[in-house]
């Protein structure tokens, strides 16, 4: 007997197969494209990130690039500088001068207030006047008192008396006579001139004043001899000796070297500065060399000609502020690596002495922060450098 179809369970059973063969469908699209998404994510990170090539600028370093000198600041200043004053005391009434003015010798300076010492002067010389008055009459009056010894009218003690009185008068009259001179001499002190040739550095009163005797008032520079002023470092006192020819450049004319001698070097440190003040007699240049000026001595050093690289090449890492490197750049690929270096003194130019280094490398001279070991680095197109790799420019 033939199985009877029931529609509604017929039509039940081919949802559920469709159903099913949806859900076999998406399962087999989802195992299909997920394996090719995380393939394609794997592929992408693992791929390296192209480095960029920064612009530098760069300094090659040159044979025998420092001479074997050092330089100091100096001041140019005079040999002789002398402070003027008075011998005695009294009130200022009048300069005759300013700083920076020129003095020839006896010139008249400054003047005191010189009524009390003229007082003097008339003082003494009437005394003077009355003790000469005095001796002469002794002196007369003893040729007659000699007279009458010879005649034997008077003794002998009555004639020393009066000789004794005329010696009193005459020495009296002496002393007088000395004491005039030196009222004289005061008189003639109120009025300051100059004892040499020279130039007005600094006066120190003004006219009113009250001045004690040997208070300083003006400060005369003799020109005739001048001499730099510098100083030096303790660890660098040996390199220098007496007698010792240097050279000398001002900073009005930085082109024209000056010849100098070492004259005199300090022989005790100064307290504050723990410095030698050395002082280098100018053998030429002396009209060229004002007062004041601003020079550069150059003394040849005892050491070894050394390499020399701009400041800003120079660089040292936050974690290790004591050790100073350069960028070294290798030229074949184009690289930066750092090297050590030991720095010497500051040199002319914004360079430095170091030592690690050699001639003929290439180093970046700037922007040396913001590199890192190993980067790549795009070299200028300049004459005797490598083509660049990484296209053109520079900081």
């Amino acid at each position: 007997m033939p199985k009877l179809k029931i529609p509604f369970m017929s039509a039940t059973r081919d949802r559920l197969q469709s159903r099913f063969v949806i859900k076999m469908n998406v399962w087999f699209l989802v195992g299909l494209f997920v394996p090719l998404m995380v393939g394609s994510g794997c592929s992408d990170q693992d791929k390296p990130t192209p480095a960029i090539a920064r612009p530098v600028k760069v300094f090659r370093i040159e044979k025998n690039a420092v001479a074997g000198t050092r330089s100091y600041a100096g001041e140019v200043g005079a040999r002789i500088e002398t402070s003027l004053s008075f011998r005695v005391a009294g009130k200022l009434l009048r300069r005759t001068l300013d700083v920076g003015d020129p003095v020839r010798k006896g010139q008249l300076l400054a003047i005191l207030d010189g009524n009390d010492y003229h007082l003097a002067v008339q003082g003494l010389m009437a005394q003077l006047a009355s003790a000469q008055a005095d001796s002469d009459f002794l002196r007369d009056d003893l040729t007659r008192y000699r007279e009458l010894l010879a005649q034997q009218v008077i003794s002998p003690p009555e004639f020393e008396r009066h000789e004794t009185a005329y010696t009193t008068a005459r020495e009296r009259t002496a002393a007088l006579e000395s004491q005039l001179a030196q009222a004289l001499n005061q008189l003639n002190y109120t009025e300051l001139h100059a004892d040499r040739d020279g130039v007005v550095t600094a006066l120190a009163v003004e006219a009113g004043q009250v001045l004690a005797a040997g208070q300083a008032v003006v400060t005369l520079a003799q020109l005739d001899e001048k001499e730099i002023h510098f100083d030096v470092p303790e660890h660098r006192l040996p390199e220098i000796q007496r007698q010792q020819t240097v050279n000398v450049s001002l900073w009005l004319d930085e082109e024209r070297p000056l010849k100098a001698r070492i004259r005199e070097i300090a022989s005790a440190a100064d307290p504050a500065s723990r410095t030698y003040r050395v002082k280098a007699s100018l053998l030429e240049g002396l009209e060229a060399a004002q007062l004041g000026m601003t020079a550069t001595v150059h003394i040849a050093a005892n050491t070894s000609s050394r390499i020399a690289i701009p400041l800003s090449a120079v660089y040292t890492p936050q974690n290790q502020p004591d050790h100073p490197l350069v960028w070294l750049i290798d030229e074949n690929t184009a690289t930066v690596k750092s090297v050590p270096v030991k720095l010497g003194e500051t040199l002319d130019g914004e360079r430095i002495a170091v030592e690690g280094l050699a001639a003929g490398q290439l180093l970046v001279s700037a922007g040396v922060q913001r590199l890192a070991e190993g980067q790549a680095v795009r070299l200028p197109e300049q004459q005797g450098l490598p083509k660049d790799r990484g296209g053109e420019g520079q900081l």
